[in-house]
C-alpha cells in the first residue's frame, strides 16, 4: 500500500495535516515527536542492556521470585514461604 504513493498522495497528506494542525502548531509538534523518539529509544537501549547483563549480584527477580522462571528447582518443592500444592 505504501509502494503505491505518489508525489500527489503526498502533496495531499501534507495539505491535510497543514489544515488539520494549522501552520503555526507544526514545529511544537515536531519538536514534541522528536522528544518521544528520543525518550522511546533510550528506554528500549536501556531494557535490552538490562536483559543482557541479568542480575549482577545473584538476586532473584520478580519473575524467579515466584517460580515462573526459575528452572533450577523442581516443580515438586515448595518455595520458601508457600505451602506444597495439594494433589
Amino acid at each position: 500500500m505504501i509502494r503505491n504513493l505518489s508525489a500527489w498522495h503526498i502533496i495531499v497528506l501534507v495539505l491535510v495535516v497543514l489544515l488539520l494542525f494549522g501552520a503555526n502548531r507544526l514545529p511544537g509538534l515536531a519538536k514534541s515527536v522528536g522528544q518521544s523518539m528520543k525518550i522511546f529509544k533510550s528506554e528500549v537501549k536501556d531494557l535490552r542492556d538490562d536483559d543482557k547483563d541479568g542480575p549482577a549480584d545473584g538476586t532473584e527477580t520478580a519473575a524467579t521470585a515466584n517460580g515462573t522462571v526459575n528452572r533450577d528447582r523442581r516443580p515438586e518443592e515448595p518455595t520458601e514461604g508457600t505451602t506444597p500444592p495439594k494433589v
